[in-house]
C-alpha cells in the first residue's frame, strides 16, 4: 500500500474528529445535565467517565482481534458503531435518573461500559492505520492534524448541540445525542472506506504473509508475551503512563487553583481553561511546523519534541508552585498559556512517536502494542484526577495556606513529568540502538540474498 497524502491523512482525522464529538456528549454535556438539571452529586459522573478510561484496559485485547484480520477498517467501524450506541444510552439512562437515579445509574454504568469500549477499539485501530500508510517523516504534522481535528470535534460539536439543547428536556437531549452519534458513524464509515483496499493482507510481502497466517494461530495472552517481553514497549508504557498521569492530574486543580489562590470567578476560571488548551493548540501546531521544516534533524524529531516538552510542562509547574508558595502574583493567565504550550508538545511529539515505533518489535503485533500504550494512558487518565484532587485535599488538610497546598501538590506533578523526561530519554536510545542493529541485520540478509542469487 502506497503511503497517505495529506487529503487521506486528513480523512483519517475526520474519524477522531467524529470519535471526540461523540466523547465529550458523554464526558461533558451528560456530566452537566446529571449534576444541574437532575440535582446528582458530582461524584456519580465522575465515576461514570473514570470508569469509561478504566474500561480501556482491554485495549490490548481489541488490538489483538484487528491483528488477526490484518485490517483495521472493520473495528474502526464498529468501535465507533459501540460508542454512539453507548452515547445514545447513556443519555436515556441520564434521563431516567429524574425519577429512577438507581436504575438509571445501573444502566449509565453499562452505557459509559460501552462507550470506553467503543472509543478504545476505533481509537486503537485508527492509530494503528495512520502509523502504518503515513511517511515516517510525515508522522509528526500527521499526529497534529488528527489531534487538532479530535480538539475541532470537541469545540464544534459542544457549540452546535449546546444551543440546540436548550430550552432542555429528556426527549431534546436524547435527540440531540442520536444525532451526533449516527453522524459520527456516517462520516466515520466513509472517511476509511477504502484505505484499506479490498485486502491489505494481498499487499504485504510474502514473508508478512506468512507472519501474518501464523499470528492467526497466536493467542492473546501469547500475543501480550511477546510484546511485553520486548524493553521498549515496556518502556513505552511506563513513560505513557507517567506523563499522562501527571497531566490529567493537572487538568483538575488549574481551575480550584485559580480561585482559591488568586480569587477568580468561575467565569474568569473557565476562560482560564480556554487559554490554556489554546496553548496546547500552539504546541501541538509548533511540533507539525519543527517536524516538517526541519526534517531529519533532531530539533523537530519526536525524541527532542517529547523530552523538551516533559521538561518544560515540570519548569511551568513549578514556576506556578513558586508563585503560589510565595504568594507573588505573577501572571496566572501567562503561566498557564506557556504550560499548555508544553503540554501540547509533549503530548502530540508522544503520539508520533507512538506511530513511529508501533511497527518495531515482533511482526504483527502492531495492534496489541498499541493496545497496550493505549490502555497505560487510558488508565492514568482514570487516576489523575483522582490523584490530583486527591493530593489536594491532603495538602490542604495538613497546611492552613492554600498557596503552599497547591505549591506542593504542583511541585509532585513537577517530579511526574521530570521522571516521564527521563524514562523517554532512555526510551529514545533504545529505540535508535535497535533501529542501528535492525539496519545492520537488514543489510547482512540483503548480503546473503544477494550471494544466493549469484
Amino acid at each position: 500500500m502506497k503511503n497517505l497524502g495529506w487529503i487521506g491523512i486528513a480523512r483519517l482525522g475526520l474519524i477522531q474528529a467524529s470519535l471526540g464529538a461523540v466523547v465529550v456528549m458523554a464526558t461533558g454535556t451528560l456530566n452537566r445535565v446529571m449534576v444541574v438539571e437532575i440535582g446528582l452529586p458530582a461524584l456519580i459522573p465522575g465515576i461514570l467517565v473514570a470508569w469509561h478510561y478504566l474500561i480501556q484496559i482491554v485495549r490490548p485485547r481489541l488490538g489483538h482481534g484487528s491483528d488477526q484480520g490484518g485490517r483495521r477498517t472493520p473495528w474502526i467501524i464498529a468501535g465507533i458503531a459501540m460508542l454512539g450506541l453507548g452515547a445514545v444510552g447513556a443519555a436515556v439512562a441520564t434521563s431516567m435518573m429524574a425519577s429512577q437515579p438507581t436504575l438509571g445509574i445501573l444502566f449509565a454504568w453499562i452505557d459509559y461500559s460501552l462507550i470506553g469500549i467503543g472509543g478504545g477499539c476505533a481509537g486503537t485501530s485508527l492509530l494503528v492505520l495512520l502509523a502504518q500508510r503515513t511517511a515516517p517523516e510525515r508522522r509528526p504534522a500527521a499526529a497534529t492534524l488528527v489531534w487538532i481535528m479530535m480538539i475541532a470535534g470537541f469545540v464544534i460539536t459542544a457549540g452546535l448541540a449546546g444551543r440546540v439543547i436548550d430550552p432542555y428536556s429528556p426527549e431534546r437531549l436524547i435527540a440531540v445525542v442520536t444525532t451526533v452519534a449516527a453522524i459520527a458513524l456516517i462520516i466515520s464509515t466513509l472517511a476509511v472506506w477504502g484505505m484499506e483496499g479490498k485486502d491489505s493482507i494481498e499487499s504485504l510481502p510474502s514473508q508478512s504473509k506468512t507472519e501474518n497466517s501464523n499470528s492467526h494461530q497466536t493467542d492473546f495472552m501469547t500475543a501480550v508475551r511477546e510484546v511485553w517481553s520486548e524493553p521498549q514497549a515496556r518502556l513505552f508504557a511506563g513513560f505513557v503512563f507517567i506523563a499522562m498521569l501527571a497531566y490529567s492530574a493537572q487538568e483538575l486543580l488549574i481551575d480550584p487553583f485559580a480561585g482559591k489562590v488568586y480569587g477568580y470567578s468561575p467565569g474568569e476560571s473557565t476562560q482560564l481553561n480556554g487559554i490554556q488548551h489554546g496553548g496546547a493548540l500552539v504546541g501541538m501546531v509548533l511540533v507539525a511546523l519543527l517536524g516538517t521544516l526541519r526534517k531529519g534533524k533532531d530539533l523537530g524529531s519526536p525524541r527532542f519534541c517529547t523530552q523538551f516538552g516533559c521538561i518544560s510542562s515540570a519548569f511551568m509547574l513549578i514556576i506556578i508552585a513558586s508563585s503560589a508558595a510565595g504568594h507573588l502574583g505573577w501572571p496566572l493567565k501567562e503561566m498557564v498559556f506557556a504550560l499548555g504550550v508544553a503540554n501540547g508538545l509533549f503530548a502530540v511529539s508522544a503520539i508520533a512517536a507512538m506511530m513511529q515505533m508501533v511497527g518495531q518489535g515482533t511482526q504483527q503485533r502492531e495492534g496489541v502494542r498499541m493496545g497496550i500504550w493505549g490502555a497505560a494512558q487510558a488508565v492514568a487518565f482514570a487516576m489523575g484526577g483522582l490523584v490530583g484532587t486527591g493530593l489536594s485535599d491532603l495538602a490542604r488538610a495538613l497546611l492552613e495556606d492554600a498557596g503552599l497546598a497547591y505549591a506542593l501538590v504542583f511541585c509532585i506533578q513537577a517530579l511526574f513529568f521530570i521522571t516521564a523526561a527521563y524514562l523517554a530519554k532512555n526510551l529514545f536510545s533504545l529505540a535508535s540502538s535497535s533501529s542501528s542493529r535492525r539496519s545492520i541485520t537488514q543489510k547482512q540478509e540483503d548480503l546473503v540474498s544477494l550471494a544466493q542469487e549469484a
